[in-house]
């Protein structure tokens, strides 16, 4: 399964500036997705981080993982986000930062799901410029219902 921007934009709340997946190349319900995040000179945060060498922050890079995991938990639940859901972080295990991502990289975003119990999931997620590995991390999500 593959989605575009505007299914996307069904299956996450974010918006920019804070919309980091741009694409899905590939989606497996319950299993994996692999997404897509263009890295341009046009971000906001490159004006600050850093004026002199352009880096994508680590936490962006983190949450554009944690993006990813949420289109593949809303796909694998069969449901949309609404304004009463909330996809939280729960827990970020074992990051490591391999490489700066730069304008003009593709961030391909690798997430599986591990382990899903009640609302809370497990992922391995894995972010890679060019085959070489980015960011990695174990990341535990959750959905919160408000009334």
């Amino acid at each position: 399964m593959t989605l575009d921007i505007h299914q996307i934009l069904k299956k996450l709340p974010h918006r920019y500036p804070f919309l980091l997946v741009d694409r899905v190349m590939e989606l497996e319900p319950g299993k994996r997705i692999h997404a897509l995040k263009n890295v341009t000179i046009n971000e906001p945060y490159f004006v600050g981080h850093f004026p002199f060498r352009p880096v994508m922050p680590g936490v962006l890079m983190i949450e554009a993982l944690a993006q990813a995991a949420a289109v593949l938990s809303f796909v694998t639940l069969g449901q949309e986000p609404d304004d009463k859901t909330v996809y939280y972080f729960a827990g970020i295990d074992n990051a490591r930062f391999k490489r700066p991502v730069e304008p003009g990289d593709q961030l391909e975003l690798h997430v599986t799901l591990d382990r899903m119990k009640a609302s809370v999931f497990k992922f391995g997620a894995r972010g890679t410029v060019g085959g070489e590995t980015a960011v990695e991390a174990e990341l535990t999500c959750t959905l919160r219902k408000f009334a």
